[in-house]
């Protein structure tokens, strides 16, 4: 884990078995499939790394996302905030983690960002939901805490122009076209 004051963690969440991807006819995890000369989870981090944000790999295997973001927030206690950040988005730009986190304000605990009307990932929790987030379990993630943010009209949600945060590799065809576009940006 890396440090950064005063801000949030990024939590890359690395547990899931990749079913639906082996499911389609990917072979193997699709964390590990190469995009571009380099797996999935390498392309993911490194976009991690080059933001300067805290963060956390979760990858112990756990039975849900839930339960990996549980993990993940019992492990970074101290923690002013979260950035949950499924492995399988390896578009996600740098400059896009920074954002998301520099909207996590004190008026809002949570932030979506929105690619052309998508909404995406990562999805920011500020410190104040780190007991429901603790709390997780199952298949279904943060969706229940994001609701309850919602509710109360706690959420921001930020227009970004990254497709990165709607690209997620859950079929060969998926990373077909992550392949894509990244050689599209890398081009520019």
């Amino acid at each position: 884990m890396t440090t950064k004051a005063n801000s949030p963690v990024v939590i890359v969440l690395a547990s899931g078995r990749g079913e639906r991807f082996i499911a389609a006819g990917g072979t193997g995890s699709k964390l590990k499939a190469l995009l571009a000369g380099k797996p999935v989870l390498e392309r993911t981090l490194d976009a991690v790394r080059a933001s300067g944000l805290p963060w956390h790999l979760e990858d112990a295997g756990h039975s849900g996302m839930g339960d990996s973001i549980a993990a993940a927030v019992r492990a970074t206690p101290d923690a002013l905030g979260w950035l949950i950040l499924p492995a399988d988005l390896p578009l996600v730009r740098a400059e896009t983690l920074q954002a998301v986190a520099g909207a996590l304000s004190g008026r809002v605990n949570a932030v979506q960002p929105q690619y052309q009307g998508e909404r995406g990932h990562p999805v920011a929790f500020a410190a104040g939901c780190r007991a429901q987030l603790a709390a997780l379990e199952g298949n279904l993630g943060a969706s229940s805490v994001l609701r309850s943010m919602r509710a109360i009209d706690s959420v921001a949600d930020l227009v970004v122009d990254d497709v990165g945060v709607v690209t997620d590799i859950d079929t060969p065809e998926a990373l077909l076209r992550a392949e894509a576009l990244w050689l599209e940006r890398a081009g520019r």
